[in-house]
Formats: C-alpha cells, structure tokens, sequence
C-alpha cells in the first residue's frame, strides 16, 4: 500500500485528502487529511468517491476520431496532425470559437494553457462557464477596485455577523470564497455569539443551519440591497473606513429605493430590511457575501456590486472580519490599466466582452448566423455547455452545423459527440495539481501542491495536450513553457534557477519565487499537507488599480444599470419562476458517472410548494414550459420553497449517454428552459434564476 497526500480537485473548497493506493495503482481508501492547516480533516462525499471518479470506466484513454457516426480510436501523433491539418484549413481565424469548461478552473493545464492557446488562435470569440456563472462578480470587482480578479472575501474565521444571499455553501461547499469545512466555520461564527443570516427563495441546508432565513422572490436580490443602502443613508448609520469615490452618487441613486417600496418587490417585509441594515451596521464586525443565485439573474452585476457597497457603507471592506482581499502565494504584479469591458463585441447581437469573453448566451447566434466571421471551428476545453448554457438544446443543434470541433476532455458526453477530435487528459492522479485560481480566494492564505500519484505512461499530460495545440495553432516550434518562463523572467528583471519535472512545474517554481512570499515548488514538496501562510490582512489601497486610486463606488457603467433596475421597480413578478439548485454529491454536469454520487437526495426533481401543488391540481408529474422549450418533470413538494417558485437542478439530461451511470440518472435538463436572449447587461452573464415558467398536468 501506498500513502499520498494531494488536494481534492473537484470544487473550491480545496481540501487535502490521505488516499491509499495498491500496487496497481487502484484507490483503496480516502480520508481527510488531519494534517492539512486549512481544511483539519474535513471531507465531503464528493472528496470521498474520487477513487471511483479517477477509475471511472467510461474514461477515455485514447483519443477519438469521428467518422460518421462511429468512433475511432488514434494515435496521439494522429489526433495532433488531424487537429493540424483543420486548422491549416481555416483562413480567418475569427471563423474560430473557444469554448471553456468549469473544470478546467480545478487543473494546472486550465490555469497555466488556456491563454497561450487562445492567443495562439487568435481569434475574439472566446466563451466559458464564468458567463454562466459568476463574471458579474468579476466585472463589478474590476470596476469598483480596477481588477477582476481583486474580490474580496468573507473572513469567516473572525467576522460577528455574515449576511448571505443566493448562496447554499453545505451544498456546494462555498464558490468564489474558498474555505474547506464551511459548515463547521459557520457553526463556529454562531458559537462565538454570532449571527449568520440566509437570504434565498428556498430554506435550503445552510438556510437550516442559519439562525434566520429570509424568504425572497428570484431576481429582486439589487432590490432588497438597496433598500439595505437606503437604510443605512436615511439613518445615518455609515461608517466608511477607506478612501472612495462616489459616495454621493450612491447616496442619490438609494433614494428611490427605499424600504417599503421594495418590499413589494422582494418579498421581504419593510420591517426586516430596516432591522437588517441595523444589524449590519451595529455588529462589531461584519460581512455580506453573495453567490450564484444572485450572479445568475438579469441584475447579477447590480448585485455583486452592492455586496460590496453594503460591505464598504458599513465600515467592514478590508477589515478582519469584514471582506477582506486574500494574498495567493502566486498573486502576479497587476497591470496599473484601469479595468474596462467592451473592448470589442459580438457579431450577431453586439454584446460586449467582459474580462476578453463574450457572453455564452450568443455562442448559438455565432455558430448558426452566416456572414464573416461566422464561427465554423470550435475548440472546447473540459465543458459541456449543451447541458449547462442557455437555451442548450438550440447549441445542441447549432455544434452540428460545425466544419470542425475540437474537445479537451475526458468523455464521450452530449457536448463531445459532436466533436470531430477528442483528446482525453489523463487520470487526476496522474496530473500534478496546484489551485492557481482558487487560492486567490481564500478565507485564510494557504498554499499546497499535489505531485502526480501515478505515472503517465506513454500518453500525454493534460498540459502536454493544451501546449501542443498552442504550439499547432500558433505554427511554431519549440518549447512553450520555456518560452513563457523566458518571457517572464526577462519582463521581471530577474534571473532564477528553476526546478520541475515538467514545464508546468518549472512554471510554478517560477511564480512561487516571484510571489508575495518567495516561495519554491521545493518548499511545497517539503510540506505535502500545505502551508499556513496567515490570516487575511487588509490591503488597500495597495491592490487598488483604479485610476483614482480609490475605491470607486458609483462606476458609471453601473449607475446607468441602476436606471434600468428603477424601470423594473414597479413591475409585477410572473406567476410562477424557475431557480436552479445544488447538490452536494454533484459539481454541475461531470459527477453523474459515479454510482456512489447519484440517487438519494441527488436526484432531478421539481421542487414545488404544495399550496401550488393544490392550486394547480398536479400529481406525481406535470410539464413545464418556458419561453424556449418544455418539460416533462417529477415533482417533489416540500414547503421549503416559496409558493410561486420552482426549482429544478442543473447539469442533468443525459438520456441516450455513453456514460452508463449517467444515462441510467439521466435526469432533465433545465437548460432547455432558459432563454439565452435573457442577459445581465453589464457582464453579459445568463439569466438562470427567475425564469417565468408556466406548469400544468400531464
């Protein structure tokens, strides 16, 4: 047997995991690793089952080629060439789109690869998951702090109070706030004598365990905050403690949002949001955090962007216990350019860019639309966007319609059957991991690095994979990763002895000795459990890169969204809306193969309330119809849903899979039920939450 010590790859909670391994090389056992300083032990079922994740028999090993309708397994020398031999083909490179997946956010090949590649196809149609998921945050982080990537964070392990909205982390274990045992850290807030406050349309597992929750209607969540700003205004209770800009504007715009107006919109009695803005501002220490269900609505970045008002007005930005900005072992030297979006647009729909993507929600538009620079080659990279963007049965059909497609990833799934070429990275724990992305969010600073278990064996590394395309698309020769390290040293001024097995790692060494601490991949190799590098500290101003140097409250971009959120104010909600929700034993759409992760409370169902069960005369099953398609569903009545609201999982639909395990739990897919003409503005993000529906009997 064998004992090896790695970080758990499959959400943001980044966990250390003891696995035990057999002379094969097969997972016998996984345990929490009591050793690691940030995560003590803790381990959720996902962490649990990757043995069964990593032996996955569905796996692919060898790359694809379609031919027809059949699949042929080649040579990676042959996949390389057949990729080559495409691209050779393509004379305007904005005929190319690239599609990224959320799991790439959890490998080294995503972090370090993603941009050589795309820099080296050279095209502007760049989509992902973030559009359909959290780039609200990022863009009102870039506007109000000059950087996207600059957000800050709940300091759970010292705050009094923690207001949280759209956010259910005992089911996702937390998501742009990386903190590994988040029950056990909000139980810890309350038995210090704190109070944690859930705010959601459903009273889901963290709602329980909260000491209140707060009912309120999908997509009004800009509204209830503004009637919290509001508050905080008309009673004079702000105490903001660093150097802002737009203080009054902020002040003007929470005037037409006062609370007994909003809470006609929300839900929220006017009572409770007067005592809520009191609480916040009369707690020692504080911190509002808001996540996906509110990133994921036609106000995701007004939203985000009050968060973080909220956070300031009350004195608790950049304060412990407050929200506060994490210092990653990797953290580069950001650019002094000020952060803007709109760079360029979209062909179709001319929507803006945010962060270099455009928003996935016109991925189908691209495709289907003919004119210059019509999207004819796709290259996609661990994502399944038929089953989680907008409208996917419309993308379902448009990936058709491709010339050629290109798949980074591990299954035969419903996005990668349309592929031409599939080139499957290896095992996880044949993959050195390091969380680039993760760590910049973390609620205490850590760092740890996982060698691989396993050797590769005659196939490439997922790293190996993703640079040779570059090298293919960029028709050069040589070593990237020696390039870029070359790049980079000379940019810094600095020479290095660097050390790695592998470009990757040497890359790593690289951005650890040029980090905040001056670390090595040395130091990390001595320290197989990670290190404790401290407490969150404040940082501003000296992260800030605005052009004022300040804190910019009212970024014009988003003062003119507030005009189209006062629009809306006196608007009546449909009769019944759609939300998503999480599962514990599941991370989106590519945990449905592991036995051991569905059936029991995994399962796709429609959460209803039973007084609409009753008003609407339903059974067991009924259909529900949306603006772009319908559904058959199973229902599952349960008043911790408010009435009027429906709830139906993401990442599900597999019916037909090459994935027995999954196809056997196929399941629905919600996104055939959301609009992808439905945007957040701002950030170009989709509109999962709050989507009206209409549902009748069978």
């Amino acid at each position: 047997m064998t004992t090896v010590h790695r970080t758990c790859p499959l959400c943001e909670a980044v966990c250390g995991l003891t696995l035990t391994l057999d002379d094969g090389g097969h997972v016998t056992g996984v345990r929490g690793d009591k050793d690691d300083p940030f995560s003590k032990g803790f381990i959720c079922p996902k962490g649990a089952s990757l043995g069964h994740l990593d032996e996955d028999p569905d796996r692919l090993s060898k790359p694809l080629v379609r031919e027809g309708d059949q699949w042929r397994e080649v040579s990676w020398d042959e996949a390389f060439a057949t990729v080559a031999r495409a691209l050779e083909g393509v004379r305007d490179r904005q005929t190319i789109g690239v599609y990224l997946g959320n799991p790439g956010a959890h490998t080294m090949a995503g972090a370090l690869y993603t941009a050589p590649l795309i820099r080296a196809l050279g095209t502007r149609n760049v989509f992902s998951a973030s559009t359909a998921d959290q780039m609200p945050k990022h863009v009102a982080s870039g506007l109000m702090f000059g950087h996207p990537l600059h957000i800050p964070v709940p300091d759970l392990d010292r705050t009094d109070y923690l207001l949280m909205l759209g956010a259910n982390p005992l089911e996702s274990n937390g998501s742009l706030c990386t903190a590994p045992d988040f029950p056990g850290r909000l139980k810890a807030i309350r038995r210090r004598g704190g109070k944690v406050v859930v705010v959601d349309p459903r009273r889901t597992r963290t709602a329980a365990q909260a000491d209140e929750h707060v009912f309120v209607r999908p997509g009004s969540d800009a509204y209830l905050l503004f009637g919290l700003v509001h508050t905080l205004f008309a009673e004079q209770l702000t105490s903001v403690s660093v150097e802002v800009n737009g203080l009054e504007e902020v002040r003007e715009a929470a005037k037409h949002f006062p609370p007994e107006v909003v809470a006609r919109r929300t839900g929220v009695p006017e009572e409770t949001i007067v005592r809520l803005a009191r609480e916040l501002a009369a707690a020692p220490t504080a911190a509002v955090y808001a996540r996906i269900g509110t990133c994921t609505q036609e106000f995701g970045t007004l939203a985000q962007w009050l968060v973080d008002v909220l956070n300031t007005l009350t004195g608790n930005l950049d304060r412990p216990g407050g929200a506060m900005f994490p210092k990653p072992a990797t953290e580069p030297p950001r650019s002094r350019r000020p952060y803007t979006t709109g760079r360029w647009k979209s062909r179709v729909r001319g929507l803006p860019e945010a962060n270099g993507e455009l928003p996935v929600a016109t991925l189908a538009d691209e495709i289907e639309t003919p004119g210059e620079g019509q999207v004819r080659f796709l290259v996609t990279v661990a994502g399944n966007p038929v089953l989680s963007a907008p409208n996917g049965s419309r993308l379902d059909e448009a990936f058709g319609q491709l010339d050629f497609m290109v798949s980074v990833d591990p299954y035969l799934n419903e996005t990668t059957r349309h592929a031409n070429m599939i080139l499957p990275p290896p095992r996880v724990l044949q993959s050195g991991h390091y969380d680039f992305a993760l760590l910049g969010f973390a609620v205490r600073n850590y760092t740890r690095y996982s060698p691989p278990a396993l050797p590769l064996g005659e196939r490439p590394s997922e790293s190996e994979i993703m640079a040779r395309l570059a090298m293919i698309a960029s028709g050069l020769e040589g070593d990237l990763d020696e390039f870029i390290i070359d790049q980079t040293l000379q940019k810094a001024g600095v020479e290095l002895q660097l050390t790695g097995e592998t470009g990757a790692e040497r890359r790593l060494d690289m951005m650890l000795k040029l980090g905040p601490y001056g670390l090595s991949l040395e130091k990390l190799r001595e320290n197989p459990h990670g290190l404790d590098l401290g407490a969150l500290e404040p940082r501003l101003p000296g992260i800030l890169r605005t052009a004022s140097g300040l804190v910019e409250l009212a970024p014009p971009q988003l003062m003119e969204d507030v005009e189209r959120l006062r629009e809306r104010l006196d608007q009546a909600p449909p009769e019944m809306v759609l939300i998503g929700r999480r599962h514990l034993r599941s991370n989106n759409s590519w945990m449905h193969n592991v036995g051991t992760l569905v059936g029991g409370s995994n399962r796709c169902t429609l959460q209803i309330n039973p007084a609409d069960v009753a008003r609407l005369g339903l059974e067991q099953q009924a259909v529900i119809t949306s603006a772009t398609g319908r559904l058959t569903v199973t229902l599952e009545p349960t008043d911790t849903i408010m009435p009027g609201v429906v709830s139906l999982p993401h990442g599900w639909g597999h019916a037909g899979s090459a994935q027995a395990v999954a196809a056997e739990h196929a399941g629905v897919s919600a996104n055939v039920l959301t609009d992808d003409s439905a945007i957040d503005i701002p950030s170009g993000n989709a509109v999962f939450n709050g989507v009206p529906v209409t549902i009748a009997s069978l």
